[in-house]
Order: C-alpha cells, then sequence, then structure tokens
C-alpha cells in the first residue's frame, strides 16, 4: 500500500528535495506551500504528476484534508535571518498557531507527524557539541527571538501533544544545511559567500570569522528526515540532524573562493547581535537510533551548490 505524505514548506529548499524524496520512494505527496519564502520554481517540475498535489494555503489557517494522510511533515516556516527583522510576527505565528493546526491534521488523521525545528534552539550555545539533552543559551527577547524562541515553542507544543494526547509524533533539529534551490539572497553564510565569489564582489565575514559552523548537504538531511519518520524507536524522540565535521567561517569563506576561482577581497563586518560563535551537532543519537550519518563531503556538495548558484546567477542576468 502506498502511503501519503503531507509536507508543508514544499516549495521551500528543503521541503521541494523532501518532496522529490518521498515521490522517488513510491509515496503520494499533498505539498501545502504558501510562497511566503518558498519557489514555486522549487516544484514546477514535479506539476502534472500523478501521485503529487498541491494546495496553496498558509499554515496559519486551520487545514482540511478531502483524503487521508499517513505522515504529516512540518517544514513551513521563513528560516533566513533576513527576514527575521522583516516578518517576525508572521515567524512567531507560524511556529505557534500554524504547528497547532498542523498538529491537529495529524490527530485528525491519526498520522505520524514530524517537526522541524533548529539548531537556534540551542541559541549561542555555551558547550560544545550540542547534543540533544543541552537546554540552549537564548535571548528571548533579542532580535533572534522571534525565529529561536517560537521553535522551541514547537517543540514544547508537539512534546505536550505526544505526551498528553497521543500523537506518534518526533522531533529533529536541523544544522546549517546547504545545496540546491536555496534563496540567493537567503543572508545565511553559503549563498552569500558564493553568490559573492561567484559575482566577485567582497566576501562578507560577520565578526572575526573564528565562529565555526557545520555543514550538511540537503540529500543527506533529507535522508534523515526520512529516516526519522519511518523509525518506530524515534517516536517521542528529538534528535540533531546535521554534520558534526566543524569549520570556521574564515576557513568555509577561503574554501569557496578557492573553489570558485574568484579574486574576491574578505571584508569583515560586525558579528549581529546574538548570532551563534559555535554550531556542532552531537549525532550520537541520530547514529544510535537511526543509522543515520551524512555522507556528502563538504567539497563535494559545494561543487554541486555553486554549479546551480553560477546557473541561477546567469538566468538572473539574462
Amino acid at each position: 500500500m502506498a502511503y501519503t505524505s503531507l509536507v508543508t514548506g514544499s516549495a521551500g529548499f528543503i521541503g521541494s528535495h523532501l518532496c522529490d524524496h518521498l515521490l522517488e520512494k513510491g509515496e503520494r505527496v499533498i505539498a501545502v506551500d504558501n510562497f511566503g519564502s518558498g519557489n514555486k520554481e522549487n516544484i514546477n517540475h514535479l506539476e502534472g504528476k500523478e501521485d503529487f498535489k498541491f494546495i496553496k494555503h498558509d499554515i496559519r489557517e486551520p487545514l482540511k484534508l478531502d483524503e487521508k494522510v499517513d505522515f504529516v511533515y512540518n517544514l513551513a516556516s521563513r528560516a533566513s535571518p533576513a527576514d527575521f527583522d522583516k516578518f517576525p510576527v508572521e515567524i512567531m505565528m507560524t511556529n505557534s498557531l500554524g504547528v497547532y493546526n498542523i498538529i491537529n491534521v495529524a490527530m485528525e488523521h491519526k498520522a505520524r507527524f514530524l517537526m522541524a525545528s533548529t539548531s537556534e534552539s540551542y541559541g549561542d550555545p555555551e558547550i560544545s557539541p550540542q547534543s540533544e539533552t543541552y537546554w540552549g543559551h537564548v535571548n528571548p527577547v533579542g532580535p533572534r527571538s522571534c525565529y529561536d524562541e517560537s521553535k522551541r515553542f514547537s517543540e514544547a507544543l508537539t512534546m505536550t501533544f505526544i505526551r498528553h494526547h497521543g500523537l506518534d509524533g518526533r522531533i529533529i533539529r536541523i544544522f546549517n544545511t546547504y545545496g540546491p534551490r536555496m534563496r540567493l539572497d537567503d543572508g545565511r553564510v553559503v549563498p552569500n559567500f558564493v553568490t559573492q565569489a561567484l559575482s566577485g564582489n567582497p566576501m562578507t565575514v560577520y565578526g572575526d570569522g573564528s565562529q565555526t559552523r557545520s555543514f550538511c548537504y540537503v540529500s543527506d538531511l533529507v535522508r534523515g528526515i526520512y529516516m526519522m519518520m519511518h523509525s518506530p524507536k524515534a517516536k517521542g524522540e528529538v534528535i540533531n540532524l546535521g554534520n558534526p565535521v566543524e569549520m570556521t567561517v574564515m576557513e568555509f569563506a577561503r574554501l569557496i573562493k578557492q573553489k570558485s576561482g574568484s579574486d574576491s577581497e574578505i571584508v569583515f563586518k560586525p558579528l549581529p547581535e546574538n548570532d551563534p560563535l559555535q554550531r556542532k551537532p552531537d549525532i550520537t543519537k541520530a547514529r544510535g537510533i537511526l543509522g543515520w550519518e551524512p555522507e556528502i563531503r563538504v567539497e563535494e556538495g559545494l561543487d554541486i551548490t555553486m554549479k546551480w548558484f553560477h546557473e541561477r546567477m546567469q538566468k538572473a542576468i539574462e
């Protein structure tokens, strides 16, 4: 029997790749997005497929479906720091009321539910690597709180339904992920560095570049998301999904500059308030419960990503 999966945030960077993966696995996909930050082009290639259905909808409004679903993946939310100042209330309501609405869909259909949370739940961490037992170091009234605190609320809401209402739910915390279909103006380190290097503009490093990130290629992440949903052992669990290979932002800038053959100058700007100084996932639980770990090396993933960005930038010029 073919399963039916509901994917919110389906036109986003990660959501669109998840739709591809589920269809490849033989599932029927009902995709939901309001195109707030998602891009219709990310799912255009799926139009007309027998097992794909798209619904334009904002999850801040209740969602009613006319067919049964088995799995519900909630990936709906703006996640770009560039959006935090522009759409703070929308972000907070999507990760609160929106999550409540989508959990209710899962409850109505007796479906498994996966909440896509974020490493931002750890804030600017005081320990490294970050394990799921770490409660985080978050400024609840800072400029990033619209995102990190609302994601923390979404985790609490999901766990409340698991504990008290019988929801078959699980939570992932996604660390820095990159690959094709990222927004050119996303504002995060990979799109910033790649677009700057390819266009010959100065590459902007915030702070002194000693802060660290861990970069996971999107196909590895999507494989982990699928395994998380389909593992009976993952019920009620919170699991990090990310690449534990840590590098400084400065090292990453030099790597992209070298791979692109760019002569872009590296320039420095002040570190944004509450920007985390370390990001490194402890993936012990992912390895133990799911048997998952990343397979794509950063250099390999960057080759694919930079090729895609180059094509997109050329297309924009034309």
